[in-house]
């Protein structure tokens, strides 16, 4: 292992100094230490706990009112979409949204526009196996929004870099810029921390704070922990639990404290009592044959609920509900989804000879 790596570093003049050489293979053991570790890619800090965030709880999916989308798709490889979406009574949604989605094995592109105005363009770009370059512009209601984001994975590490609204025209850096990397320790431990710097205005001073993060998976279960360092805001820890109970049913839970500077005086400066404020989420997954149940409760006394339902290959249902005990509060969303597609397209899907591309999403 050591000499296939060894003659993939060039060697010069530099090769025969006893420095030098002691300095290659030193590293050349280090690598081939690291490999016999058998690490994994860990993923993204910003996904660190995706288990319980992004697929047991029902946060990313939950909306109200009566909404129905149509989808047509035109190809599978590459991928190419159209959808139109009606909605009404929808709490932040447009009564009329399309969008048009693009994708192969190199690229992405998906545009949104909704009948108020609003326009979401985001487009990913793989350069290589390991470099993912992401955009996404947002024009709504005046505002504009633009963020640039570099993924790089490595094979026990993810590195990502990303810039929001950045500007250096007016005499000076702005923005948001926030930089991350995580990294496998051990098969089961990955360690990382992520930066954010960011200005809004020049006449401003620049703020900056510090996160720590550790996820550890078990055979069956995956916990996560993150500390953010005290900031303008203040700090805040964050914990998370995942357990897979059988093959179809999935349990998370999540426990976050939040620590910020009280106020004193007339004037209401800083530096009263210190502040704190915790929550916690507690969330189920069903997987049934042709649909899927979720449930969340929470510490703040709200119940919600979310339930798909593939009534044909080419029909879903979902109906969404959320109780707010404290509020005496309650919100219902039925959506009906519609795919609209050709019977070649269909056929193939059947089959199992339609190949998607290896999208960069």
């Amino acid at each position: 292992m050591a000499d296939a790596k060894a003659a993939s570093i060039p060697t010069g003049l530099a090769g025969d100094n006893a420095l030098v050489s002691a300095i290659r293979r030193t590293y050349l053991s280090f690598l081939d230490r690291r490999d016999a570790l058998g690490l994994s890619n860990p993923g993204t800090f910003e996904n660190i706990n995706r288990e319980v965030s992004r697929d047991v709880f029902l946060t990313n999916f939950m909306f109200t009112g009566l909404r129905a989308e149509w989808n047509k798709p035109i190809s599978n490889n590459p991928i190419f979409q159209l959808s139109h979406a009606l909605s009404m009574g929808a709490q932040g949604m447009s009564p009329y949204t399309f969008s048009a989605l693009y994708g192969s094995d190199r690229v992405f592109f998906q545009g949104t526009m909704e009948s108020d105005g609003s326009l979401v363009a985001r487009s990913n770009y793989r350069w290589n196996d390991s470099i993912v370059t992401k955009t996404n512009a947002q024009i709504q209601s005046g505002q504009s929004m633009l963020s640039i984001e570099n993924d790089y994975t490595g094979k026990d590490f993810t590195a990502s870099f990303k810039g929001m609204n950045p500007s250096a025209i007016e005499g000076g850096l702005k923005g948001i810029f926030i930089a991350s990397y995580l990294q496998s320790v051990t098969p089961k431990l990955a360690l990382g921390l992520e930066a954010v710097w960011q200005r809004v205005a020049m006449n401003t001073s620049p703020e900056a704070l510090l996160s720590y993060g550790a996820r550890y998976k078990g055979s069956d279960w995956i916990a996560s922990l993150q500390m953010q360092t005290e900031g303008p805001q203040g700090s805040a820890i964050s914990s998370s639990y995942w357990r897979k109970l059988t093959d179809k049913v999935s349990v998370g839970t999540d426990l976050s404290l939040q620590f910020a500077p009280g106020l004193s005086g007339q004037g209401g400066l800083m530096g009263g009592p210190l502040q704190k404020e915790g929550s916690a989420s507690v969330g189920a997954k069903y997987e049934f044959r042709a649909s899927t149940f979720r449930a969340l409760v929470d510490s703040k006394g709200r119940l919600s609920c979310l339930l798909e339902k593939t009534i044909l290959p080419t029909v879903r249902v979902t109906f969404a509900g959320e109780m707010d005990h404290l509020k005496q509060q309650a919100k219902v969303g039925v959506s009906v989804s519609v795919e609209a597609m050709s019977e070649d397209l269909m056929e193939q899907m059947e089959k199992g000879t339609a190949q998607s591309p290896s999208v960069p999403f």
